[in-house]
């Protein structure tokens, strides 16, 4: 069974550098991950909020946030 994974991000460059970096870099053999771009996905806020998710890029495997770098505060996406 594949871990399940969410690279949350903005579209600023640091946030696709990260996208591009980390998704590509997991094993798609074990990981699942799905890329959401909060900037054109909005109603997809409330999920990166529960998941604990801050700034962003983030990256969440299995329900915990890793903060990638700082591109954007989520805050600054409503």
């Amino acid at each position: 069974m594949k871990t399940e994974g969410h690279v949350f991000y903005a579209g600023c460059s640091v946030c696709v550098d990260a996208e591009q970096r980390f998704a590509t870099a997991l094993d798609p053999a074990a990981f699942d991950v799905e890329i959401v771009h909060l900037g054109t996905d909005e109603g997809r806020l409330p999920e990166a909020e529960a998941a604990g998710v801050k700034p962003v890029p983030a990256l969440v495997i299995d329900g915990q946030p890793h903060h990638i770098n700082f591109g954007a505060d989520i805050a600054a996406l409503r």
